[in-house]
């Protein structure tokens, strides 16, 4: 392939992923500072009867955030001191540390190479007669396989918890993340498809989600936020020990505008992923993410994988040389069993897992969010590819 002719170098650095705020975003949220409410209240009620509605779900609990929505939702399902967990090591490391504060123990099973998604067959072999749930995470917004998934669970007669906090709005075989049989935990963390700054949500069935109110909210009966409201008693009962994981008014604010906009921001992400791809698709010494026929990605990220056969340089050397034509970039992520805690405390060796552990060696994300512009995308192509031609062998 002949060299490409770049264009000029950028002279501003390209943020990896800003969140997309908008007026209204300010507006509702200078209204609900000048309101009577800015914690709990009527927006964070107005945002989840919305995310539900979206969903065609009967309700969903807006949260603190998705760590809290899984470790919430663990609590709920009855997970504690003597269950196993198997989930992946391909994730953020609060998707194994919710299972740690339960007392449980994380059991990890490799991923599928294609996708980086759990394998089901190594979470079949991990499988053990203490396993009491399954936590599968859908890495980069595309969807794990869940009709393998929900096959091996109910073989076992095991829980299952999705991890969907790269997932929305994702969908399988039609069916979205989060409107399935299981609860899921939904992350609005500043980077993600849409933001509440810091926040989560967690949808499930109705049995589950009325403990879980309970359970994120002190241990408190359902209705106890509405004490302080016209009409609303000053008394309250603590029913069980539980957390301070609810949203505020001021994140609901943002997300009730995020959420009205989250489908032009999937078809943009969905566009800019696309133009990646294509342009990427015949260099040697790059791996374009995987995408499934049956299933809508949601692109929360753009996994660029390296392959270090072609290149004279590795994927560290490759985020410095982006970084130097002034393109931001990220690693999602560092192997659960790579670090230190879990790596001194279950005894891992970095080959333990040898597909998460060889694609971490030579992936990292590109940016991808609604505020690029064409230019943007041209620019992060140029990069990319004047990077791999200038360092191929």
């Amino acid at each position: 392939m002949a060299t490409r002719q770049t264009r000029s170098l950028r002279r501003e650095y390209l943020p990896f992923s800003p969140p997309a705020v908008g007026q209204e975003e300010i507006d509702e949220v200078v209204d609900t500072l000048r309101s009577p409410w800015i914690t709990t209240g009527p927006k964070v009620q107005r945002f989840e009867r919305a995310f539900a509605e979206y969903f065609g779900v009967p309700d969903a609990i807006a949260m603190s955030s998705c760590t809290a929505a899984l470790h919430t939702a663990l609590v709920a399902m009855g997970i504690g001191p003597g269950d196993e967990v198997v989930t992946s090591p391909i994730t953020f490391a609060a998707t194994v540390n919710v299972i740690e504060h339960v007392g449980a123990r994380p059991v990890l099973a490799d991923v599928d190479p294609d996708t980086l998604n759990l394998d089901p067959a190594r979470v079949e072999a991990a499988i053990t007669p203490r396993t009491r749930a399954l936590l599968p995470v859908h890495f980069a917004g595309h969807p794990v396989e869940l009709d393998a998934i929900r096959a091996i669970a109910e073989a076992h007669r095991l829980l299952v918890l999705e991890d969907a906090a790269h997932a929305l709005p994702a969908a399988y075989k039609g069916e979205r993340i989060g409107s399935g049989p299981h609860p899921a935990a939904f992350s609005f963390y500043a980077t993600k498809n849409l933001t509440t700054a810091e926040g989560g949500m967690l949808t499930g069935p109705a049995g589950l989600l009325q403990q879980a109110r309970v359970i994120g909210l002190h241990g408190m009966t359902k209705d106890a936020w509405k004490r302080y409201a016209r009409g609303g008693s000053w008394r309250y009962e603590v029913v069980l020990p539980g957390f301070k994981y609810n949203m505020t008014d001021i994140a609901a604010a943002m997300g009730i505008h995020q959420l009205a906009k989250l489908e032009a921001f999937h078809r943009r992400r969905e566009d800019i992923a696309a133009r990646y791809s294509e342009a990427f698709a015949e260099e040697p010494a790059l791996e374009v993410p995987a995408r499934r026929a049956h299933v809508e990605h949601a692109w929360h990220l753009y996994v660029l994988r390296l392959r270090p056969e072609a290149l004279r340089i590795d994927r560290d050397q490759f985020i410095e040389e982006l970084a130097l034509r002034e393109i931001g970039t990220s690693v999602h992520f560092i192997p659960i069993h790579l670090h230190p805690y879990y790596r001194d405390k279950y005894g891992y060796v970095p080959e333990r897992f040898p597909v998460a552990y060889g694609n971490f060696e030579r992936m990292l994300s590109l940016p991808l969010h609604p505020r690029l512009s064409d230019d943007d995308v041209a620019d992060v192509i140029d990069a990319v590819l004047d990077v791999a031609q200038t360092n191929r062998r």
